[in-house]
């Protein structure tokens, strides 16, 4: 082969491969307009026939009641805490990382020990001016809190105290080694190891909603908020609406891009983790009993948010399918509120600004 042409092809693959590294990088062009077609053209679920009254099982108080108390049992076995004892408090810590926070006042670093070695570690970001609500926010599968900074920064701003929390296992949280008698040694890394916790005295869910209830019954002893709100995405979605569905503490929960009943999760990407998919657990009470669950009671709301064009999970508006039901069923109870907002002014799976005036607007009503 002449020298020139093999040099030729050569210099033609390396251009072709550093251009094709950055373009798919940095969603150069094309790939930025593919990705861009493909999000304006996105396709819904499939919605396969279901009558979805018949799969509501809460449908007054008794058996909400009923159900939420099975809820629990199962994920403590016997009854839900009642005290801050696992909980270990550092005051006023220094985080650089937080430091140009504005209207902020100090940091409490909150760990809450459990079984197996596995803890959740919160911040308490206490704001100088302040109103006397605290705003629960519980960021997703994509990392430490510090990921959620200008969403905490919002309510701070707003004069809210945030306790800021992460899902089990990421961020700050610990990922520990597990001495398991029947599969050896292991590091649980990711949520769908959990399941080799399960026993019949012990479910791993609790590792993902103890940490709220634990800070919750420590704030309840220590401070004097006027209300609690939790405000979660994504991951911490899904944790949002199964805290607000036991514990009415929460009068107002904001669920953004975090579940669909199991119905609706026919496309891949909104299958989920571990947690999303126990079955043992929605035998239960199904997503949508824990939609009702966390609307009801005195004075309480539960919203969903959803991206319209969600590149990540729960995109479109399949939610069409059950949004009705939910809400004849909590007018019909008499106690509550529920909606749906769709946010369509962006392409990520974030909580945008938008979505935060929503949940300004709807606390302030």
């Amino acid at each position: 082969m002449n020298f020139k042409i093999f040099f030729l092809l050569v210099f033609v693959f390396i251009a072709v491969f550093i251009s094709g590294f950055f373009v798919s990088t940095y969603d150069l062009f094309p790939i930025s307009s593919l990705k861009s077609l493909y999000i304006d053209n996105y396709s819904e679920n499939p919605i396969f026939e279901n009558d979805v009254n018949s799969l509501i099982r809460v449908v007054d108080i008794s058996s909400k009641n009923e159900i939420k108390q099975n809820f629990i049992k199962h994920i403590w076995k016997q009854k839900i805490p009642t005290t801050s004892e696992s909980l270990i408090i550092e005051n006023n810590i220094i985080d650089t990382r937080y430091s140009n926070l504005q209207n902020l006042n100090s940091i409490d670093k909150l760990t809450i020990e459990m079984e197996y070695g596995v803890n959740s570690i919160a911040y308490h970001f206490t704001p100088i001016e302040n109103n006397g609500k605290l705003i629960i926010y519980h960021q997703g599968h994509r990392g430490d809190f510090f990921e959620g900074k200008n969403t905490i920064e919002y309510f701070l701003k707003h004069n809210f105290s945030v306790v800021a929390f992460s899902m089990p296992l990421v961020g700050m949280n610990s990922q520990p080694i597990i001495e398991h008698p029947t599969f050896g040694n292991f590091k649980i890394q990711s949520h769908n190891q959990l399941e080799f916790l399960e026993s019949e005295d012990f479910s791993p869910i609790k590792f993902f909603v103890e940490p709220i209830i634990v800070v919750m019954n420590y704030f309840d002893n220590d401070y004097d908020f006027n209300s609690y709100h939790m405000v979660g995405i994504s991951g911490g979605g899904w944790t949002t609406v199964i805290v607000s569905a036991i514990d009415e503490r929460i009068v107002e929960s904001y669920s953004i891009a975090g579940s669909y009943p199991i119905f609706l999760r026919s496309a891949p990407e909104n299958v989920g983790d571990y947690e999303q998919h126990n079955s043992d657990l929605y035998e239960i009470a199904n997503y949508l009993d824990l939609y009702v669950m966390a609307s009801t009671g005195q004075d309480r709301k539960f919203i969903q948010i959803f991206n319209k064009y969600d590149p990540c999970c729960f995109s479109g508006t399949s939610f069409d399918a059950y949004e009705e039901n939910i809400k004849n069923i909590v007018s019909n109870i008499g106690t509550g509120y529920f909606d749906i907002f769709l946010d369509d002014t962006h392409k990520e799976h974030i909580i945008s600004e938008n979505s935060l005036e929503i949940i300004i607007n709807e606390i302030k009503n």
